[in-house]
């Protein structure tokens, strides 16, 4: 969690709040073997059901053109939507090798046409979003170690953007705002630069690196040769100074048609042991009115916004639960953006704990397909459309993770 004054002396672990790292990533076990392979070998693209290799090397990418195809079949105005998805036997073991014919998309109750098919082996485009607000130099290099060794271990043919935290200054007084350190490159000596120059902040604007996920890193729309996509965030997920909120960001995500991978580092004993220190000891934390206006909002509606003005009035059980309800909520949240996107959480003890929590995230990536489909209902109402992604074929019971749907383009 982040506050608006952050001492300078912190010395064993960052207000890490934010969501946002992406990253995936095939299976650890065979990302080294891999990245050697990748000079040998073609990159596999995403299989395109019913077409060829001709086809699709004729086919546009815009997403709003009109399209011809074999069999002059029409296409007009329609965005492709992706699905990813992970499918696992009654153990919990993936299944690797399942083709097109094995699922069914649904989207309101009617049947889609799978019009593009991404295999657990299609290379991956990663949001890498690191939260370094309140970090201190040492804890923003075991950042870097983690997410080097993450990138370390990816195919040649995968894209990786890393996203940030910085201290801004402006007339008044610095700001915490967010960083696109690297667009979407394969180029592994300019991500290492990137990472390299990874600052820190004394505020966390979480859900605005999420929308600068959706809106600049995947900013291209899904064509039929878009490769699997994901953001990998390493956060504690508590925002200290958005202008956006959960629900907007919520909504770009899902409209972009990312997965959504969260690192959970617990930060809330160090933090609930600095809120409450008297206000004027200078190793405190204080709420900023941010997060006390949401705080308000969420939990105590009715109540009066000048009790919320003062955090340094307020009494010690009043602080505590406050910091509570946020730190709750921000688990909640990312376990919900995970789930509704067909993504997961995993929990990291601290830093040190960040580069097993960021293996854990690359082998569930490894085993993760993507599906995409142009929707017949074709109208741009902004409304949420429901997905339901059924397995077929096999001969036994199969258990889905898969995102429950998304929101429809507007006009």
């Amino acid at each position: 969690m982040s506050a608006i004054r952050k001492p300078s002396s912190w010395s064993k672990f960052p207000v890490l709040s934010f969501l946002a790292l992406a990253v995936v990533l095939s299976a650890l076990p065979l990302g080294h073997a891999r990245a050697q392979q990748g000079a040998a070998q073609p990159t596999q693209r995403p299989r395109r059901v019913g077409g060829n290799d001709e086809t699709d090397q004729k086919r546009p990418t815009a997403s709003n053109t009109t399209e011809v195809d074999e069999g002059d079949v029409v296409r007009v105005d329609t965005q492709l939507v992706s699905v990813p998805a992970v499918v696992t036997d009654s153990t919990g073991h993936p299944l690797s090798n399942l083709r097109p014919e094995n699922f069914q998309l649904i989207e309101d109750g009617q049947p889609q046409t799978i019009a593009n098919f991404g295999t657990t082996d299609t290379p991956f485009e990663i949001a890498l979003l690191l939260d370094t607000s309140g970090s201190t130099r040492d804890d923003v290099g075991l950042i870097r170690a983690a997410a080097n060794s993450f990138i370390g271990a990816l195919r040649s043919g995968d894209r990786v953007g890393v996203v940030a935290f910085n201290q801004a200054q402006t007339v008044k007084e610095p700001i915490a705002t967010v960083e696109v350190l690297s667009p979407l490159t394969s180029d592994r000596q300019a991500l290492t630069k990137a990472i390299e120059s990874l600052g820190s902040s004394n505020g966390t604007p979480y859900y605005d690196a999420l929308e600068r996920v959706a809106d600049e890193i995947f900013r291209e729309p899904a064509t039929d040769q878009v490769k699997r996509r994901a953001v990998v965030a390493l956060t504690d997920g508590v925002d200290s100074a958005s202008n956006s909120d959960f629900a907007s960001a919520k909504m770009k995500l899902s409209r972009a048609g990312i997965a959504c991978y969260f690192i959970q580092v617990n930060t809330e004993d160090f933090v609930e042991d600095r809120l409450m220190k008297d206000c004027q000891d200078d190793g405190r934390l204080t709420l900023s009115q941010r997060q006390l206006q949401r705080y308000r909002q969420i939990f105590a509606p009715h109540a009066r916004p000048e009790d919320f003005q003062s955090f340094c009035q307020m009494g010690q059980f009043e602080k505590m639960s406050i910091s509570r309800d946020l730190y709750n909520l921000a688990r909640k949240e990312m376990n919900e953006l995970a789930r509704v996107s067909g993504g997961r959480s995993f929990v990291a003890s601290d830093l040190s704990d960040a580069r097993a929590a960021f293996s854990r995230v690359a082998a569930d990536l490894g085993t993760l397909y993507s599906l995409g489909y142009y929707p017949t209902n074709k109208a741009r109402d902004g409304k949420f459309r429901t997905i339901q992604l059924q397995v077929r074929g096999l001969k036994e019971k199969a258990q889905i993770r898969a995102r429950d749907g998304y929101y429809a383009p507007k006009q």
